[in-house]
């Protein structure tokens, strides 16, 4: 049982989180080649860069090593405060054209899934009405641009939406499960290669239950991230949708929520899914907190797998 996960699916880890190269700065090469030697890793997400040559140094790397790679766009779009949903037309297609870049990035690395995520949610129900209809045209628009480029390539790069929180840190419109899988039916309506992402660190957040949240949006999860938050403290320097360690003090997920969630995922068909990439994906997305390591952090998120996936399916288990 211990290590049958890698018949069912591919492990991954967010490299801009678990790393403080969140801002395209800093031991960019030497950490995801640190990452890229640990064997227990399928996957590893990284932001584009605008550094000379960083995409061939990191895709040679995956390479050599035989991992694959996912891009998200997040990073760009909450450094420089862009939203996908905006009301204001010039920020919206700087929004677009940030995540269109982020697109491009994932053709020059070999990614399958470009991972973006909505803007701050708007008063009112009319407003939030007005700008999911704008969200659902940036999605329609960027899942189209993606198939032009794909026609230089033998593969399609499809844009995953990744719900967030929607009323403690980044108060995204996405957001919900009702309204995310609404998001999705809309754009799928019209193009194809589009999908969600769901984070076990936003459940909590979201103050959802994680089965109705995975029944609500698994007709188009095509990615899932699993990771801790703290929501109580607000002293804390983890609190928010800072991504601490599992088992953090105060945190709301450990390997007894890891292991639940696993099972959710697992009784919801995502681990039998048809996704874009070649096996479904759990990707970790852990930081340090104060003066934790990324050494450190990694190598607890791994005994935490462990344990969770050694009880999956156990009834009881022991302490």
């Amino acid at each position: 049982m211990v290590q049958d996960w890698l018949q069912k699916m591919h492990l991954g880890v967010v490299h801009f989180m678990l790393y403080p190269v969140i801002r395209d700065e800093g031991p960019i090469v030497e950490s995801f080649e640190r990452l890229a030697m640990d064997e227990m890793l399928n996957v590893i997400e990284v932001r584009r860069s605008e550094q000379p040559g960083m995409h061939e140094r990191l895709h040679a790397i995956a390479e050599a090593s035989g991992v694959r790679l996912g891009v998200g766009a997040q990073p760009g779009l909450l450094i420089n405060k862009l939203s996908l949903n905006s009301p204001d037309e010039t920020a919206r297609r700087a929004a677009i054209d940030e995540v269109k870049k982020s697109i491009d990035a994932a053709y020059e690395l070999g990614a399958r899934i470009c991972a973006a995520l909505s803007g701050p949610a708007p008063e009112g129900e009319d407003e939030i009405k007005r700008q999911m209809d704008l969200l659902v045209d940036s999605c329609v628009e960027l899942a189209k641009y993606s198939m032009d480029r794909a026609q230089e390539h033998d593969y399609v790069v499809w844009l995953s939406l990744e719900q967030f929180d929607d009323a403690i840190e980044k108060r995204c419109i996405i957001g919900p499960s009702t309204r995310a899988a609404e998001l999705a039916e809309r754009v799928r309506e019209r193009v194809a290669n589009f999908g969600l992402t769901i984070d076990l660190s936003h459940v909590p957040l979201l103050g959802e239950d994680a089965t109705e949240l995975v029944s609500l949006t698994m007709p188009y999860v095509i990615h899932v991230h699993v990771g801790n938050c703290l929501k109580e403290n607000q002293e804390d320097l983890a609190y928010g949708d800072k991504h601490p360690r599992f088992g953090y003090p105060g945190g709301e997920n450990d390997w007894p929520q890891l292991k639940e969630f696993l099972e959710i995922l697992t009784y919801a068909g995502y681990f039998g899914k048809e996704v874009p990439t070649e096996k479904p994906i759990v990707t970790f997305e852990v930081a340090p907190i104060g003066d934790e390591t990324p050494e450190q952090v990694w190598a607890g998120t791994k005994r935490t797998w462990l344990r969770a996936w050694s009880e999956v399916g156990v009834e009881e288990s022991i302490g």
